[in-house]
């Protein structure tokens, strides 16, 4: 019986001789992506641009659903295999409108990217009362994955590969509070809870859906240059962390750490398209490998290559499960795999 990564247990490199440098040409090498269809959250800016561009220059067919059409189609432009169509992860009805006409399509879906996501936000809600960072990084994914299901079992070998970070070692899943209506809002623990969110999810979609051979991935991509993710962001914080000065500039030593945006999607085509993951799943990745297990040493902010490892609580069994359930409440919707 295929062991399930509950706890972290599958939480071992492969030795694929990638690393923090290796892009995401690099990774897919010579295969042929001819044919297959492509669904990328947020795939026209920063490392999901660079995902779509790599893919649909393998040939992929690749959708770009956006909240802002228009960005998105300037961004995209001269891209072959590419549409963009519109959607908005904190409107459920934007979600289920988009999802229903590519199910209505007859389209298999051979890859989700759940990729979109937002970073150290003030506090805000989305029309459903939940906090933004949690419902556009997970509960917008996971109504999108649940309303593409269909699409994603008539691949018959689909992957859903989700964008989460290191970030989630800032905070568990608050399950008492997850919408900070009890609690003092601190914009880093929802970042942080999101991106838990988006591991406990990994592991336990992979469980519910292979037995239909789809398997499911999660990923930190590394911390990346010239995303605009910390557009909203105070100054203050990224001084705290050490990463800025007090001039409001990026640090030199800084920023020769940080990964080009070539380097920033490697691991997201590598989830993607590896070879080595067709009987692993449910597994975080960086670097282009499967992760270690967190070892307790405090990272060095200054030194993104310290930024490593994942927490068992977000792969713990009980948590994935408690979180299913909690995410179908939330989102109103059941996410039945069968």
């Amino acid at each position: 019986m295929e062991q399930n990564n509950y706890q972290g247990v599958l939480q071992q490199p492969l030795n694929t001789g990638f690393n923090a440098t290796t892009t995401a040409r690099e990774v897919l090498g010579d295969q042929d992506l001819t044919g297959k269809v492509v669904i990328i959250t947020g795939g026209y800016a920063g490392i999901g641009l660079e995902t779509t561009r790599v893919l649909a220059a393998a040939g992929a067919t690749v959708i770009a659903p956006a909240r802002d059409p228009g960005k998105a189609g300037k961004n995209l432009a001269g891209l072959r295999n590419v549409t963009v169509e519109t959607m908005d992860l904190m409107n459920p009805k934007s979600i289920d409108a988009f999802a229903a006409g590519f199910v209505r399509s007859g389209r298999p879906l051979h890859l989700l990217i759940n990729n979109a996501g937002i970073m150290w936000v003030p506090l805000r809600y989305d029309s459903r009362g939940h906090e933004s960072q949690l419902s556009t990084n997970h509960l917008g994914h996971f109504q999108l994955t649940a309303r593409l299901w269909p699409a994603l079992k008539k691949a018959n070998g689909a992957r859903v590969v989700t964008v989460s970070s290191y970030g989630h070692q800032f905070a568990p899943f608050n399950f008492e509070d997850p919408d900070f209506r009890h609690r003092d809002y601190e914009t880093l623990q929802g970042y942080g809870q999101s991106k838990t969110a988006n591991n406990l999810f990994t592991v336990e979609l992979d469980r519910r859906a292979r037995t239909h051979n789809v398997r499911a991935y999660v990923l930190h991509p590394g911390a990346v240059n010239g995303t605009d993710l910390g557009r909203e962001a105070p100054i203050a914080l990224f001084q705290q962390m050490g990463t800025f000065d007090e001039a409001g500039n990026l640090k030199p030593e800084v920023a020769a750490r940080l990964k080009t945006l070539a380097q920033g999607a490697a691991t997201t085509v590598w989830c993607a398209t590896s070879p080595l993951l067709n009987d692993l799943g449910g597994v975080y990745c960086e670097d282009a490998d499967v992760a270690e297990l967190d070892k307790g040493n405090l990272p060095d902010f200054e030194d993104p290559s310290t930024h490593r490892g994942v927490q068992p609580y977000s792969l713990d069994e009980a948590n994935a499960k408690r979180l299913w359930s909690l995410s179908e409440e939330m989102t109103g919707i059941t996410f039945a795999v069968d």
